[in-house]
C-alpha cells in the first residue's frame, strides 16, 4: 500500500525484460565476447542494464532509499509516480521543458555511443584480423568500449540511480583491465607497429588538439 491517491507507476516487468533484451542484443552484436574474460566483462555490463531498467520500470529502489532518508523532504508530492523517478526533475524543480532537454541529451548520447560501437565493429570485421587504425580507431584505441561508456552515461543522465552510479566507475575499471590484456595480445601479434599506435592514440578518450597560433 502506498496511501490513498498515490499512484504506483512501477511493476511493469514486461518493459524491464523488453528493454534489457533490446540493449543486450545491440551490445552483444557489437562487442561479440568470445573469451572467458570478455564474457565476465559482458556479464557486468548486462547487470548494469538489468539494474537500470529494473529501477526505471520494475522496482524503484533509489526512490525508496531517498524517501527513507529524506522522508517528507523528498521534493515530490508523489515520489512513486514515474515522473519522480527522474531525479534531475525532482531535485532541480524542472518541468516538461527540462524533461525534454534531458531526453534529447541522453537519447543523443545513446545513439552516438551505439554508432561508435557499430563503426568500430564494422571496421574490425572488414579487416579480417588485420590492425585497424582508421575511423574511430584513429582517435581512441578501444572505440567500442568508449561507445559503450557513452551509452551508459546517456542512460545515467536519463535515469540516475544509486546502484548504476556506483556500478559505472567499476565497469570503466573492468574494461580498462580487459583492454590492457587485449593490448598485450596485440603487441604479441603486431609488435612495434602496435606499440607505435599505442604511443600516438589514447585508450578511451580522444585528445583535444591544441589550436595552432
Amino acid at each position: 500500500m502506498h496511501g490513498e491517491g498515490i499512484s504506483y507507476a512501477y511493476g511493469f516487468w514486461s518493459l524491464v525484460v523488453v528493454n534489457v533484451a533490446l540493449f543486450a542484443f545491440f551490445i552483444l552484436s557489437f562487442l561479440t565476447p568470445l573469451k572467458k574474460r570478455e564474457w565476465r566483462s559482458m556479464g557486468a555490463t548486462l547487470a548494469f542494464f538489468v539494474a537500470l531498467f529494473t529501477e526505471m520500470y520494475g522496482f524503484p529502489l533509489t526512490i525508496y532509499i531517498l524517501t527513507g532518508i529524506l522522508g517528507s523532504k523528498y521534493p515530490a508530492l508523489n515520489p512513486f509516480s514515474h515522473e519522480s523517478g527522474h531525479l534531475w526533475l525532482s531535485f532541480l524543480g524542472g518541468g516538461p521543458a527540462m524533461m525534454t532537454v534531458i531526453h534529447l541529451i541522453s537519447n543523443g548520447l545513446v545513439l552516438i555511443g551505439f554508432m561508435i560501437m557499430w563503426k568500430g565493429w564494422k571496421l574490425i570485421h572488414a579487416a579480417k584480423g588485420g590492425l585497424v587504425t582508421e575511423g574511430p580507431y584513429a582517435y581512441v584505441r578501444h572505440p567500442q568500449y568508449s561507445g559503450l561508456f557513452v551509452v551508459m552515461i546517456g542512460m545515467l543522465i536519463q535515469w540516475p540511480t544509486i546502484i548504476t552510479a556506483l556500478m559505472f566507475p567499476v565497469l570503466v575499471f573492468v574494461y580498462y583491465r580487459l583492454s590492457k590484456r587485449e593490448e598485450g595480445d596485440m603487441l604479441e601479434l603486431f609488435g612495434d607497429k602496435y606499440k607505435r599506435y599505442m604511443e600516438s592514440v589514447p585508450m578511451f578518450m580522444p585528445r583535444i588538439k591544441e589550436r595552432k597560433q
